[in-house]
Formats: C-alpha cells, sequence, structure tokens
C-alpha cells in the first residue's frame, strides 16, 4: 500500500514541478503527472490479467482530466481533479454501508492480506459481532472524513496559487492518513473493549 501510495502521490507531484521547473505551462504540466497513476494501473491491469473497480476508477479520472483540459485549458479545473478521487472514494465508503452486505473497509483489507490472514478476517468476522460494528463505524468515519477532505481540496484549487496546490495536496493526504488511523484505533478499541474484547491487528482476546 505504501509503494502504491507513493507511485500516486509522490511521482506525479514531482513530474508536475519537474515539468513546471522545464518550463511547460501548468495546464499540460498537470495533465502529464495524471499520466503516471495511468500507467501503474495499466501495469497492474497487465500483471494481474484483470482491472478492479479502483483501477477503473483511477483510468476513468483521468480520462475525464485529458478531455476537460482539451476543452477548458482551465489548469484549476485539472486542480480539482484530486478532489474527484477522494469524494468518489468518500461516498463508495459509505454507499456501501446500506448497499453491501460488508462494508467497504472490510473489502479493502482483504486486498492487501494473506489468504491465511484473510480467513481469520472472515472467521473473526462471523465469530464477533462487535467486529462488524467496528468494520461498519470505521468506513462511516473513513466515508465523513473523505468528503470533508473533498472540500478542502476544491478550496484549495479554486484560491490558492497554481503551483502550490499540488504540493499541498499531497500533504493534506497524509495528514488525512494519519488522523484516520488514529481515530479507527481508538474507535476500535472502545468499542472492543465494551464488548468484553481486545484487539490486536486481527488477534481478538478476552478483555483483562
Amino acid at each position: 500500500m505504501l509503494k502504491k501510495i507513493a507511485v500516486d502521490l509522490l511521482v506525479p507531484t514531482g513530474v508536475y514541478y519537474g515539468a513546471r521547473a522545464l518550463g511547460v505551462d501548468q495546464t499540460t504540466a498537470l495533465v502529464l503527472s495524471g499520466v503516471v497513476p495511468a500507467l501503474r494501473v495499466v501495469q497492474s491491469v497487465i500483471t494481474e490479467r484483470r482491472i478492479n473497480g479502483m483501477n477503473a476508477f483511477v483510468l476513468a479520472a483521468v480520462a475525464l482530466g485529458f478531455a476537460m483540459s482539451f476543452v477548458t485549458g482551465e489548469p484549476r479545473v485539472l486542480l480539482v481533479r484530486a478532489a474527484w478521487g477522494t469524494a468518489a472514494f468518500g461516498l463508495l465508503l459509505l454507499s456501501s454501508l446500506w448497499l453491501a452486505k460488508k462494508p467497504l473497509v472490510y473489502s479493502l483489507a482483504n486486498q492487501v492480506l494473506s489468504p491465511e490472514r484473510q480467513r481469520m478476517l472472515a472467521e473473526n468476522w462471523e465469530r464477533y459481532p462487535a467486529l462488524q460494528r467496528v468494520l461498519r463505524g470505521v468506513t462511516a468515519i473513513w466515508g465523513v472524513m473523505f468528503l470533508a477532505d473533498t472540500a478542502v481540496r476544491v478550496v484549495m484549487a479554486l484560491t490558492l496559487p497554481i503551483d502550490l496546490v499540488p504540493a499541498l495536496d499531497d500533504a493534506l493526504l497524509v495528514v488525512l492518513l494519519v488522523l484516520l488511523v488514529l481515530v479507527q484505533r481508538l474507535y476500535s478499541r472502545f468499542v472492543m473493549r465494551r464488548a468484553g474484547l481486545h484487539i490486536n491487528g486481527l488477534h481478538i482476546t478476552p478483555a483483562t
């Protein structure tokens, strides 16, 4: 996950500022920065021979960004692109609470867990209703925080100096991820403690 975040955030930002240093205009530099995550998705599809929902979304967002750059030529419109992803992700998180049998956080966890730990998660889900409450609550927290992040990104994109926004977008996501980790850890321990349980990773034991 950290490798993917680094590729999708740091490399595109580096491409943008590198292009600007070479004298490329802001709109073109923003378009070029969007190519990097698209190339990673294409590589992932070729390697895994399948395309998942998140990869499809990244490709669609990049394609839309290209289209808008030709239609408007306005760099601030492209800057708002960063907010599309967080808005869509926040809405997906919240909608999964009603439209899916399991919240999106459960599915995301499965994508980064080994097969053995996936089985452990599935067993814990069936065995402990408190874990179900935790994952649903965490999904709701993530959804709300990503939508709040979207609002901040839109304000930055429309009001701040254009060349400053790409770096601030990355910094904002780092802050958001740190807050998410801290909040979900406190929330999960609170819920499990009320149920008389202790959680450490995927290991759940009676609280002492």
